[in-house]
């Protein structure tokens, strides 16, 4: 594993923020922003699964990366998802990525519906495409939503062989193995083994090597505690924060999901609007009062910055 990776700590998933009628709220974009850089995040990455990027058209997503690269105006860095099927459109994202002021793309391996998948040396030829268009570093996402079983061994190939391929979100069952075969495997070209899964699986992570974790947005500052202190070396610290926010933690991974993180900024009065857009369905009304609920007894800064 790389003993200098260029980034770790806490880089959260950006939620998209729309009206209620389903449009962009670009306003509430950028308080959402400006409090998950406040909050402690060390870096930011938007237009994820769980920025709902699935429910953005292309035209909205160069908007959104631009917009919010200048709005946060260098302040941490930023991932931008780059994940598309195809090879040329994926590399054409990434170049616009970067030219924008990205400091690194994530991007899941090729794959369409629940059938269409690749085999493995085309995906090694779709990332090696990727890293020839580009000078940024390239996350892998590596996670059961692709339908694409990615090994250790495949994975430590690819980042010994492709310039830029250094980085890891490793969201798969048993995630802590895995991080642990692929620095074994990797060396020096694992810059950046990363836990993802809002932080469900954290503690043993960490304890596995991971240097970064890519959570929910909702808050940066409770997860930063976990993290802060067993970068510090403090094992039992560590231990005792990760108990302390797994409840919350859980009931993003577990129950809230993808809402989660503006579900707490709506009511934290960030932003003003926590609407997904059709045909995504609202937060069943009972789980969101368990969220609120689980969340008010840690006193997060998202119930205080908006005030």
């Amino acid at each position: 594993m790389s003993a200098q990776p260029r980034y770790q700590g806490v880089f959260p998933v950006v939620p998209t923020i729309f009206k209620e009628s389903g449009e962009l709220d670009l306003a509430g974009q950028k308080r959402c922003v400006d409090f998950m850089i406040d909050a402690g995040s060390n870096g930011l990455c938007i237009l994820a699964n769980f920025s709902e990027q699935f429910s953005i058209s292309d035209d909205e997503r160069e908007l959104l990366t631009k917009e919010i690269l200048e709005h946060v105006r260098g302040r941490v860095p930023v991932i931008v998802t780059t994940t598309h099927y195809g090879s040329l459109i994926c590399a054409q994202r990434s170049r616009r990525a970067q030219d924008l002021g990205a400091a690194m793309v994530m991007i899941m391996p090729p794959y369409h519906g629940a059938t269409i998948r690749v085999p493995e040396q085309n995906i090694y030829e779709f990332f090696a495409k990727i890293s020839d268009a580009i000078s940024i570093p390239i996350m892998i996402q590596d996670a059961p939503v692709s339908g694409t079983t990615l090994s250790a061994a495949f994975l430590a190939k690819m980042a010994t062989e492709i310039e830029n391929v250094a980085y890891f979100k490793i969201e798969t069952p048993g995630a802590a193995s895995k991080l642990r075969d692929l620095i074994k495997l990797g060396g020096a070209a694992i810059e950046g083994p990363w836990d993802g899964e809002e932080a469900i699986t954290l503690l043993p992570d960490l304890e596995a090597g991971c240097t970064g974790a890519m959570t929910g947005g909702g808050y940066p500052d409770g997860i930063r505690q976990i993290v802060d202190a067993w970068f510090a070396g403090d094992r039992e610290k560590t231990i005792e924060a990760y108990t302390r926010w797994l409840p919350l933690i859980n009931y993003e991974n577990r129950q809230g999901g993808i809402l989660s993180a503006k579900a707490l900024m709506k009511a934290g009065g960030i932003i003003s609007s926590e609407a997904s857009r059709h045909p995504f369905p609202a937060m069943n009304p009972a789980v969101r009062n368990g969220l609120i609920d689980t969340a008010k007894r840690l006193d997060p800064l998202v119930f205080r910055w908006g005030q």
